[in-house]
């Protein structure tokens, strides 16, 4: 009797070992950041472009691949040049963008469910130029002439696998972003 008993007994052996490793492997990836690890974006800005680089650190990753995409919008504000040179202020917000910069990380680079992820920046770049009527100028004879652009919206969506999305964070002012912006997800 024993004898008849022992392959059933390494058929559930074996049908434990799969069920637990599944287990194990699907409890593993559980996402999250990090105490403190929340993402931030810094946002740095010259006059007609500003650049957007995030920042995180997360834990309960799975091994396979990530993608995190960055997306920038915003406006610029154009001074009003006439034909004669003269410079006056336009009067109307210009929208720019928006600007989407993805960052392809391997699941060879996550260790132990581990990542601190920087992104690739998004750069927002306002037109040198636009029409009068577009700056708010005067009249069609004027020309909005030297943007200053700001970032009003920050956009983080991180996924892993590539095409699951497991954290969609944002921050958005219609006054702007600037400087270290935390965003909520």
């Amino acid at each position: 009797m024993k004898n008849h008993l022992r392959p059933l007994m390494m058929l559930l052996a074996a049908i434990f070992i799969v069920f637990t490793t599944g287990l194990s492997a699907a409890q593993a990836a559980s996402p999250h950041f990090k105490k403190g690890g929340e993402p931030v974006c810094t946002v740095s800005t010259s006059t007609g472009s500003a650049s957007t680089t995030c920042r995180t650190v997360l834990t309960g990753l799975g091994n396979d691949d990530l993608l995190a995409t960055v997306t920038t919008s915003g406006s610029a504000v154009y001074q009003c040049q006439n034909q004669g040179g003269n410079v006056a202020p336009g009067q109307n917000k210009v929208l720019v963008g928006p600007a989407t910069a993805p960052t392809f990380i391997s699941g060879d680079a996550i260790k132990n469910g581990n990542l601190t992820l920087v992104t690739e920046p998004s750069v927002l770049t306002a037109p040198a130029t636009v029409t009068g009527a577009e700056a708010g100028c005067p009249n069609p004879n004027w020309t909005g002439v030297n943007p200053t652009l700001t970032i009003t919206s920050i956009h983080l969506v991180i996924e892993q696998p590539v095409g699951t999305v497991i954290f969609d964070c944002s921050a958005s002012s219609s006054t702007g972003l600037t400087g270290r912006v935390p965003l909520t997800c």
